[in-house]
């Protein structure tokens, strides 16, 4: 497209992010937000990649002005010369109110008194600090985040865009909190996309084939796997378990292990229990069940739900349905509900809503040991009919 000045100026906004190249000058283009807000952008090959670079906001930078430092970026380019490398020098050279700064800040500050901090670390530093860590602060307006987010939901991401945005969300709040910004340029985003609850349950058939793919795969993810559908636990209870937190033939797990901040005693089936000491002991000085080098308790959890699911695949000669390590806990508790009564199944589960919700949960102190160790037995009986694995046979 021919770009002009009347039709810079005329372009509509739609419901999606548009990226309009300028014909008379490859690689610029101009970027409508679906707020209607416009800047250029330029595109340009260094040392094997494509980096592309924010040019300025329209209308404070015309066509003519984007097009002239457009111009300026190829010759830097042909010359030898990153354009972005002068603002990565600027920013080692001058301390600034930059992003980076202020996300180091909140890493310290606060991310690292939470449970979930490493999770949201781990998302800004993935998205925010490469697209914006070097801006100042204060400069970021509500359109910077906004492609931040629309480039992650065009590459098939609509939930990571999500995830994004809320972990995004939570630290300009923060920022504003400290004073370091007046208002936050993420209010009034709205998510990417609208996400379906999942309801994904095993029918017998899947469980079969998950159990025999557990074997296949083995240590750690198989026995995690098993693990998490007899006892119903969240992944991280699970696969960070120490030898310190098996109490008999239970698994005690500490407040600081468990989301919701409460100490949980979470009774093993005898198959659970069997699982567990059989397991290879890698020695290690905290005494982790689930570890690969000896230091630290297991990582990759998606590779390992993906080579399970491989096998499954393999077993059943035909595609399953995707499905992720919490849907096993949606399982052990649909399992349950057959044997206890629900306020049981809860406390096995360590769910403190519903029924163990408000005063209920206040008031009744009852631990429910006995019954939620018969339903889990249950549990386990039902897996080893489903999976062939009955002693008696």
């Amino acid at each position: 497209m021919k770009l002009t000045a009347a039709t810079v100026k005329n372009i509509k906004a739609s419901d999606a992010r548009q990226e309009i190249p300028d014909a008379m000058m490859p690689g610029l283009y101009l970027v409508v937000q679906p707020t209607g807000k416009k800047s250029w952008k330029v595109r340009y090959r260094f040392g094997g990649k494509q980096p592309r670079m924010t040019l300025g906001k329209y209308p404070d930078m015309s066509l003519a002005d984007a097009r002239d430092r457009a111009r300026d970026v190829f010759r830097e380019v042909q010359s030898g010369f990153d354009p972005q490398a002068q603002v990565r020098t600027a920013k080692t050279e001058a301390p600034t109110n930059s992003v980076s700064d202020a996300l180091d800040d909140y890493y310290k500050r606060k991310l690292a008194a939470l449970k979930s901090g490493d999770q949201a670390k781990a998302m800004l530093e993935r998205f925010i600090r490469p697209a914006l860590g070097e801006r100042v602060l204060t400069d970021i307006a509500r359109e910077d985040v906004q492609s931040v987010i629309d480039d992650i939901n065009t590459s098939g991401r609509g939930v990571t865009a999500n995830r994004c945005l809320a972990y995004t969300k939570a630290f300009l709040n923060w920022c504003c909190d400290r004073g370091k910004l007046e208002v936050s340029p993420a209010d009034r985003i709205k998510k990417a996309v609208k996400e379906k609850q999942r309801d994904r349950l095993f029918d017998e058939d899947e469980i079969r084939w998950f159990w025999q793919a557990c074997d296949k795969v083995g240590y750690p993810w198989g026995d995690i796997g098993k693990l998490l559908l007899l006892t119903g636990q969240r992944r991280n209870e699970i696969a960070h378990m120490a030898d310190n937190e098996l109490r008999g033939e239970s698994l005690a797990l500490p407040s600081g292990r468990t989301k919701n901040g409460r100490a949980h005693a979470v009774p093993l089936s005898e198959m659970a229990f069997d699982i567990i000491e059989a397991l290879p002991r890698i020695e290690n000085p905290r005494g982790y069940l689930f570890t690969t080098n000896g230091r630290s308790p297991v990582s990759g959890f998606t590779k390992g739900q993906q080579r399970i699911a491989k096998e499954m695949e393999k077993l059943a000669e035909r595609e399953i349905p995707h499905w992720t390590w919490h849907d096993l806990r949606h399982c052990c508790a649909t399992g349950l509900a057959f044997y206890a009564r629900i306020e049981v199944v809860e406390k096995a589960l360590n769910h403190v809503s519903g029924k163990h919700g408000g005063i209920a949960g206040r008031y009744n102190h009852h631990e429910y040991s006995i019954e939620m160790r018969e339903a889990l037995e249950h549990w386990a009986e039902n897996i080893r009919r489903i999976t062939g694995n009955n002693e008696d046979e």
